[in-house]
């Protein structure tokens, strides 16, 4: 039995989705704040291992730590209460921003909005390079790591995950073989770790008897949630085909949902460039517009792939209404993309203890982490050609493949824009929040005031 009683437990699940904005950093600091600190529910050591073991999962590690310290409170049920809460906020106000979007997108109102939140975007990806590789790229080896990921994505198109699988592979051969650079700490475990004491918390320093690992009871509700996950996808094969844009999104978002390593911004830039370039989902701008939706509302930011999936649907509705085939596909998104981060935790967080200070896992999450600066960089290259150009021309030469931007397209109102976030997010250290609610204020003044000229 826990100590905790449930009801206090929704009651503080409630609490930090409500307050889960900023990205993952923000989030994970938030249910420090409150689990660790206030309710001192676990120790920082129990904090810091199940953070670490989330953050070798793919999906928002953010969301599996709620999910992970659920459960540890409450087993099964607090993990599912913990896990949708910490979504359900986000859904709402994604679906909300997405409807106001296509209905009324073409004001000036909305659209300078979004014009001005495409700045701090992309100031905030930028920041997410910095950030992560400050920490990631320890020594050199992590740093040649980095800088193959960024080529081989960005001038060989090298798809993300065999960029994960292959960073993988470099950092078991190198924990395994025992080298220092493979066991640096890195990520937001380095931002949080501390040597307080689990003893002095709610649950102590021994596994509760609740959350004792159970073989049976780990292999029968995975065994549940891959059901849940994959017999959807499959009816809609078989229902629709292969061509329908449900069956593509129940696909391409469930293979998205294997390979989701490094947090949102990582593959966004897969999914951004097959979505715009692939599926024709949304275009360049409007994947730029989704994730400002993500960025300003509570949740994770892999949200912004249910703005994508709304979009697809919109556009290519079939026989349904175009509004009711986006909800459908919005919640048909969020489905396939979070149902998995349910799996991955309760089948492995009560087997989780046996891997704390293992050397060969430490070398894999440190190459992943290494290669996904790589990744972001990439992205914030792809979305500055975006935002500040209108147009990108292709280039291909020697198995290269680049677009270029057209100098004689650039926005220079957009330009201004991005260099201003850029200078509030890394010289002034603007809150997120604030960085995009005054970007997004600029936009909006600039938009009315070219519409009234």
């Amino acid at each position: 039995m826990s100590p905790v009683p449930f009801s206090e437990a929704v009651r503080v699940w409630l609490r930090v989705a409500a307050l889960s904005f900023g990205g993952p950093a923000g989030q994970i600091a938030v249910m420090h704040r409150i689990v660790v600190e206030e309710k001192r529910w676990v120790g920082e050591q129990r904090f810091l291992h199940a953070l670490s073991y989330c953050m070798l999962l793919p999906g928002p590690e953010a969301q599996q730590l709620a999910v992970y310290l659920g459960w540890l409170m409450h087993k099964t049920r607090g993990g599912l209460l913990a896990g949708l809460l910490f979504i359900l906020p986000g859904f709402v106000s994604i679906l909300a921003l997405s409807l106001i979007y296509v209905t009324y997108g073409e004001t000036a109102l909305v659209s300078g909005l979004f014009f001005g939140l495409k700045a701090a975007v992309l100031a905030l990806v930028v920041q997410a390079v910095k950030r992560i590789g400050n920490r990631a790229l320890a020594n050199p080896v992590m740093v040649a790591i980095a800088v193959t990921a960024f080529l081989a994505i960005y001038f060989f198109k090298v798809p993300f995950p065999l960029i994960v699988v292959l960073a993988g592979i470099a950092g078991y051969l190198g924990g395994r073989a025992g080298l220092p650079a493979f066991g640096a700490l890195t990520g937001h475990a380095a931002d949080t770790a501390r040597s307080d004491a689990d003893r002095d918390s709610v649950l102590g320093e021994s596994l509760p008897e609740h959350a004792q690992p159970n073989l049976r009871w780990s292999v029968t509700i995975s065994a549940v949630l891959l059901a849940l996950w994959l017999l959807p996808v499959a009816l809609l094969l078989i229902i629709l085909g292969a061509e329908n844009v449900f069956s593509q999104i129940a696909v391409f978002f469930s293979k998205l949902a294997v390979v989701t390593f490094g947090g949102a911004y990582a593959v966004l830039a897969y999914a951004a460039q097959q979505a715009v370039e692939n599926f024709g989902w949304v275009t360049a701008p409007e994947m730029l517009d989704g994730l400002g939706m993500a960025e300003t509302t509570p949740g994770p930011l892999i949200m912004v792939l249910q703005f994508v999936g709304f979009m697809g649907a919109f556009r290519d509705p079939g026989a349904l209404n175009p509004y009711a085939a986006a909800i459908l596909a919005s919640v048909l998104a969020t489905w396939v993309t979070f149902v998995p981060c349910f799996m991955w935790i309760f089948l492995g967080a009560p087997f989780i203890e046996r891997l704390r200070g293992n050397r060969t896992v430490a070398g894999v999450f440190s190459a992943i982490t290494a290669a996904v600066v790589g990744v972001i960089a990439n992205l914030a290259i792809w979305f500055a050609q975006h935002v500040i150009f209108a147009h990108n021309q292709p280039w291909s030469r020697w198995g290269l493949s680049v677009d270029i931007p057209d100098p004689a397209s650039i926005d220079l109102a957009a330009l201004v824009l991005v260099v201003a976030a850029l200078i509030a997010v890394l010289r002034f250290r603007i809150n997120p929040a604030a960085a995009l609610a005054g970007s997004a204020a600029a936009g909006l003044i600039w938009t009315l005031w070219t519409a009234a000229a």
